[in-house]
């Protein structure tokens, strides 16, 4: 058995273009390996205006010892479902009764400025995470959704939360019975614009982080409907290496009754960096342990962490 060692700081960089942002990670059951799924940034390519953040990949990453160390494995093929050079953002992928499903920000073509392109979140379904049948564009609270999480509900069927930009990037839900056909709840989190919900169960609560831009903002509940403001995590920028920023678009993954944040960071945007430099838009994956302490979910990112989730 592995036993469990201290990680990398960062946990991952991507080879290719640097840019590795919006992890998710899921287990592989045919490969036994953990993967990340991550939005491939093209931090190292020359582009006009943000065109470097677009036309971009899901990335792959994948870990044979538990978490600690982590391999790139290329990119995910076979998204298409119309002609053209498009981008892909942000996975969500969830496994269930032998599928993986997979909810992915989609926009068409290749902009160079964020606004003005309308983004969909798209349905793809694997038995084996290489190989994905486009299921459908989902239909949602506007054409302007990016960033889908979901979970369980604790009275059956399942919750997607995601980022509607139309309503003022403003946290929506919609819910399901099957994972294919999606009903439209409504608004969820609306105190500021913010991005990149993200929801788990730890400790008897509901647990939500959204990317605020500024650290993570954590919400609480009791029945994954209502939420409370609890605490705001990743704000302070860290002492590990290349953690020097705050903490953007996370994922939490629980492993026997312990907690992990994995994040992105940009750890080269500081005083005197040009935004348009390679060193303001790289990124790195970094991974840190999530407690409690008095009733707030807390987060010290300067901690080692020692991991060993084999499976």
């Amino acid at each position: 058995m592995t036993k469990a060692k201290t990680t990398n700081s960062p946990l991952f960089r991507d080879p290719i273009f640097d840019g590795a942002a919006d992890p998710t990670i899921i287990w592989n059951h045919e490969e036994k390996q953990w993967w990340i799924l991550y939005t491939s940034r093209r931090a190292n390519v020359h582009c006009d205006g943000v065109s470097w953040v677009h036309g971009t990949d899901i990335g792959i990453a994948s870990s044979s010892d538990g978490g600690q160390t982590w391999n790139y494995r290329g990119t995910l093929q076979g998204l298409d479902f119309e002609k053209g050079r498009n981008t892909y953002w942000a996975p969500e992928v969830i496994y269930h009764e032998g599928f993986y499903h997979m909810y992915v920000s989609y926009i068409q073509g290749v902009p160079n400025q964020w606004q003005g392109h309308k983004r969909k979140i798209l349905h793809y379904t694997s038995n084996n995470l290489w190989d994905w049948t486009f299921e459908s564009n989902l239909k949602l609270s506007s054409e302007f959704v990016i960033d889908a999480c979901v979970h369980t509900l604790p009275d059956g069927g399942y919750r997607m939360w995601y980022k509607d930009e139309e309503h003022n990037s403003y946290t929506y839900a919609a819910d399901s019975t099957d994972l294919y056909q999606w009903e439209v709840v409504g608004p969820v989190i609306t105190e500021f614009p913010h991005e990149g919900p993200n929801v788990f169960y730890f400790k008897d609560y509901y647990w939500m982080v959204v990317d605020k831009w500024a650290g993570q903002a954590v919400y609480v509940s009791k029945d994954c409907k209502s939420w409370n403001y609890n605490n705001t995590i990743l704000h302070i920028p860290g002492t590990r290496y290349d953690d020097g920023s705050f903490g953007y678009h996370a994922d939490v993954h629980i492993h026997e009754q312990e907690a992990f944040i994995f994040y992105f960071t940009h750890p080269g945007r500081k005083e005197g960096i040009s935004v348009e430099s390679y060193e303001s838009k790289r990124t790195s994956l970094q991974i840190a342990k999530l407690d409690i302490l008095d009733g707030k979910l807390i987060c010290d990112r300067n901690a080692s962490v020692r991991l060993n989730m084999n499976c």
